[in-house]
């Protein structure tokens, strides 16, 4: 069996750009460090080095993608202000992509560091699986835990109808924040 070449450097750096570039959904820093015969922290220190270039890189809870700014899309954006324990945050993001929505990212107000945002990248069951497994696996916390379970969502639908339901949704399972306190 033949050994694996083991890429160096910027050649590194570059074949993860082609590699992102290709991609329609995201890739681990685990598989990329295989397909490169290098540790997953040389990939984390590439994508460091990368960003701080200016790449268009982004991680996501499920892997690396490539994030440039494509022509915009037909999808309608909101940002919505929700409050709840970090035990409803499954139950939270279910609840909205069963209405079609794509959970974009979670935004908090930290006290010292000011506005804090997370990519969460979520539009199915599956999705939120992988989301809610790596939370668990990695024992993490929830940027909501820091602000006592208030937080923001940016959502995306495909029309106007889609999410004033989803977002009816949540007012009707009190994940909303509430506007009168």
């Amino acid at each position: 069996m033949e050994k694996q070449k083991k890429w160096r450097g910027e050649t590194r750096r570059q074949k993860i750009i082609e590699e992102l570039q290709t991609m329609d959904s995201p890739l681990s820093g685990t598989k990329l460090a295989e397909q490169l015969n290098v540790s997953r922290q040389v990939i984390v220190n590439d994508m460091s080095l990368l960003k701080a270039r200016g790449e268009p890189l982004m991680a996501t809870s499920q892997g690396y993608i490539w994030n440039e700014e494509k022509p915009a899309s037909n999808l309608i954006s909101r940002v919505v202000a929700c409050f709840h324990s970090p035990e409803q945050t499954e139950e939270e993001l279910l609840l909205l992509v069963d209405h079609g929505i794509h959970v974009k990212d979670v935004k908090i107000e930290h006290p010292v560091y000011g506005d804090i945002t997370a990519s969460v990248m979520v539009k199915n069951r599956k999705d939120v699986e992988k989301f809610m497994d790596k939370i668990r696996s990695t024992n993490a916390s929830f940027l909501s835990k820091l602000t006592d379970g208030v937080h923001l969502h940016t959502l995306e639908a495909e029309d106007e109808d889609q999410l004033n339901e989803a977002i009816n949704a949540l007012s009707k399972n009190g994940f909303l924040l509430d506007h009168s306190s």
